[in-house]
């Protein structure tokens, strides 16, 4: 029969690396965790000759919640998030809450003329408009072979 030495240090380690894990699980606001209960809005681009096009997922945010902000390389998408759920069955009823705020800066492939800019926000999805800036219209890069 072998001896074992034993390491208190040791056991203590294992039950936090225990604890630690059963409270990521259950607690979705640590750190770790985050993504369960902050809000960043999924983006959809595409580029076409004359104009850049871009959409964006807020569900269940009015237009007056959002703030979109405009420059020649870059958009950026913030607001405010207020979201209730209410579910009845079987007698009982629950209820879950989300606040927060989200800010999201979506950089540009070209410049765009940010003036120009037109926005259309129906059943959750902000479509932005960007039109290209003329010099960016008529760009030819030259490449080299060699």
């Amino acid at each position: 029969m072998a001896l074992v030495r034993w390491e208190p240090f040791r056991e203590i380690e294992t039950l936090q690396r225990q604890m630690n894990r059963l409270f990521d699980e259950f607690l979705p606001a640590t750190t770790e965790n985050h993504k369960l209960t902050s809000f960043m809005p999924l983006a959809e681009m595409e580029e076409t000759g004359e104009a850049i096009h871009l959409r964006l997922e807020v569900p269940g945010m009015d237009a007056k919640d959002l703030n979109v902000e405009v420059s020649a390389d870059s958009v950026s998408i913030s607001g405010e998030r207020k979201s209730e759920s209410k579910t009845e069955e079987k007698g009982m009823t629950r209820t879950e809450f989300r606040y927060g705020k989200f800010q999201r800066v979506i950089p540009l492939p070209s410049r765009i003329q940010n003036d120009k800019v037109t926005a259309e926000y129906k059943d959750g999805i902000l479509n932005l408009t960007l039109p290209k800036a003329e010099e960016e219209k008529n760009r030819v890069v030259k490449v080299s072979l060699g």
